[in-house]
Formats: C-alpha cells, sequence, structure tokens
C-alpha cells in the first residue's frame, strides 16, 4: 500500500504596506547592535547596574606659591583627557570677546579695584556649566572662602560638584630654596630651576638661546608676603573642604593633603588620588604609546637577560 504523498503547501506572498517615511525613522532609530543581531550578532546583555554614570573629575588645588601646581597639572593633561581651565585666561578671553562680564570686569580693572566674587563666579561658571560630563581641573580659583562657598552653591545647583580637592603640602623652607633658584624666559614663560632642571647653557632659555631673567617676586621678602598672604586666605579655605568633604555640600568629593619635597615625589600620589576619584579616566594616545612602547623595551631586556643568565653562569 502505497503512503499518501507528502503535501507541498506553496510559500505565501506576504505584502508589507510600509511608508516610506516610517522605514527610514524606524531604520535611523534602530541601535548599533540591533542592526548587527540580524548579521548573526547577539546585542549585548543590560544590567541595572551598568547605567550608572562613571564619575567625572572636577577637581580643584591648591598650593603655596612655587608648590608645583603649574607643572603638576600640565603633566596630568598631558598624560589624560582633562581639560585644565585658568581663571586668568578666561577673564582676558571675556575681556578681549567684550562679553558682558568681561566689559564690566575691564571697567573695574581699569579703575584699579579688584573683581567682585560674583564676577569672577561669573567668569569661571560661564565655561564650567558647559562642561558637564568633561573631566577638568580649575586653576586660580577659589582664592577665599566666600568665593568657595559661592562656587559650592553653583556647582550643586548644576548637579555638577566637585569630585576631588587637592593640596599639595610642600614645606616653606623647600619652596623658597625654588625661587631663589628659579629663572625665567619671560616670552614663552618657560621656567628653570638651577636645583632641578637647569638650562643647557647656563643663563640661556634651551629653545630660543635668549637670556633668562628672575621675576620680580622672587625674592625673599616678597615671598615671605606671599606666604603670609596664602595663609590668611587659604587655609580656611581648606578648613572648609576639609570639614565638609564628606557631607552633604559634596557628595562623593573626596579632599587629599599631597606631601613632597619634589614634584617628582609628589606626581604619584597625585596619579593614584586622581585616579581613585575618576576610575575611568582615559589616557591620551600618545601616553599610551609611550607606556607600551616603554613595556616592550622592558620585556625586551627582561627576555635578553633570562638568556644571558644561563650563560655567565657556564662562564663562572
Amino acid at each position: 500500500m502505497l503512503s499518501p504523498a507528502p503535501l507541498r503547501v506553496a510559500p505565501r506572498t506576504v505584502h508589507h504596506h510600509r511608508s516610506l517615511s516610517r522605514s527610514a525613522v524606524a531604520s535611523k532609530a534602530l541601535p548599533f547592535f540591533l542592526r548587527s543581531s540580524r548579521a548573526g550578532t547577539h546585542p549585548p546583555k543590560h544590567d541595572a547596574s551598568n547605567h550608572e554614570p562613571e564619575p567625572t573629575l572636577r577637581m580643584i588645588m591648591f598650593g603655596k606659591p612655587g608648590a608645583g601646581k603649574g607643572t603638576l597639572s600640565a603633566r596630568l593633561v598631558r598624560k589624560y583627557d582633562i581639560l585644565s581651565l585658568s581663571t586668568g585666561d578666561l577673564l582676558r578671553q571675556h575681556i578681549a570677546e567684550k562679553t558682558e562680564v568681561g566689559r564690566t570686569a575691564e571697567e573695574i580693572v581699569a579703575k584699579g579695584g579688584l573683581l567682585p566674587d560674583e564676577i569672577m563666579l561669573r567668569v569661571v561658571t560661564s565655561k564650567l556649566d558647559h562642561l558637564h560630563n568633561k573631566h577638568w581641573i580649575l586653576d586660580g580659583f577659589p582664592r577665599t572662602l566666600g568665593q568657595g562657598q559661592l562656587l559650592d552653591a553653583h556647582l550643586r545647583n548644576q548637579n555638577t560638584p566637585l569630585s576631588l580637592i587637592v593640596n599639595l603640602d610642600v614645606p616653606d623652607e623647600i619652596i623658597l630654596s625654588r625661587i631663589s633658584d628659579r629663572w625665567v624666559h619671560l616670552p614663552s614663560g618657560r621656567v628653570y630651576n638651577l636645583s632641578y632642571n637647569r638650562p643647557k647653557v647656563a643663563g640661556h632659555d634651551d629653545e630660543t638661546g635668549e637670556p633668562l631673567t628672575k621675576r620680580p617676586d622672587d625674592n625673599p621678602e616678597i615671598f615671605a608676603r606671599r606666604l603670609a598672604q596664602f595663609y590668611a586666605s587659604t587655609s580656611p579655605l581648606l578648613s572648609y573642604y576639609s570639614a565638609s568633604a564628606s557631607s552633604a555640600a559634596h557628595p562623593g568629593a573626596k579632599m587629599v593633603s599631597l606631601r613632597g619635597t619634589t614634584s617628582d615625589e609628589i606626581w604619584p600620589q597625585l596619579d593614584r588620588a586622581v585616579r581613585l576619584a575618576a576610575p575611568g579616566l582615559r589616557e591620551r594616545l600618545e601616553e599610551r604609546k609611550k607606556t607600551s612602547l616603554s613595556e616592550a623595551v622592558l620585556a625586551r631586556d627582561t627576555a635578553d637577560n633570562a638568556r644571558r643568565a644561563p650563560l655567565e653562569k657556564r662562564k663562572s
């Protein structure tokens, strides 16, 4: 008895009636991983915990005149994707561009007056308010307790509070010796020190060969006055941040005091503090290449030493 032939079902032609605009919008709205899944890949699994934003570095750094703030800030900016904001540069930019706050500041400065804290806050926050997800270091502000309180209130209102406050604790006698040995190339701002960063040719800039000079305020008498001003204005500010670093005024903020006699001695401490405050901070490509090259050279030297060791042992 013959078995019945299998049924064959003719394929149906399905007509999709979609407007062109709907298809285009849907295509544009489709996330990249969903587009890829059509080609045999799978979309990544999502975990609610992964939606937490990575901590952003919003940092201010304090230190006595000559403590190395500029050197260490520049080193951070070279290594990491961080913006360094100078209050002086921002103020000059506002004045040059004739903004409202720039015109106000220019009038006050022209009369020999000091800029009110509110004006300085506007100068600084005009830039900070556009850097919500950027890592930054603020240089030159705040300088007084009043400025610190104004800045904190503004950053909290913007939901961008400070994440790291750094104090460079360098002994007074060390800074005095640095200042006594410091020479500068005024056109470029390059700084040399006879103790640890001597020019190639004594008294001359390495790049241009032009003569180096002393800053007018690089002498013990003026330094003593500047140091007294620093203690008078900054000590209350440091006490304020120290007391409030773990309070509601600074949620998640850390304050660290880094002690050392040279920038090279302080640098590893600063690097570690920054990494802890912003674990997702990325190194610049140039620095990653340098690190990879150094690691490759180290690995080669280690391998060479390992190969030579048995030979040396046989000889002995």
